[in-house]
């Protein structure tokens, strides 16, 4: 797919219709734009975390949580 957008002068641009509904996003949903070296570009929906899952994941690490191992690996 291509689409085609101008710039504003104060940088902002209008994602294209077909491309808003190929990424499925809607107004206040955020894009995530990824610049390679080849300095193409591309640009993907932003997805929520799951803060239920990253919070039980954090308590299965909490035996890597002490003083002695933030002493050991602060220069890291």
């Amino acid at each position: 797919m291509t689409a085609t957008a101008k710039i504003t002068s104060q940088g902002q641009t209008t994602v294209p219709a077909s491309v808003r509904k190929a990424l499925g996003v809607k107004a206040g949903d955020s894009l995530i734009w990824e610049l390679d070296a080849d300095q193409t570009v591309r640009v993907r929906r932003a997805v929520a975390l799951d803060v239920d899952y990253l919070e039980g994941l954090e308590k299965t690490l909490q035996e890597w949580s002490s003083q002695a191992d933030e002493d050991a690996y602060r220069e890291l």
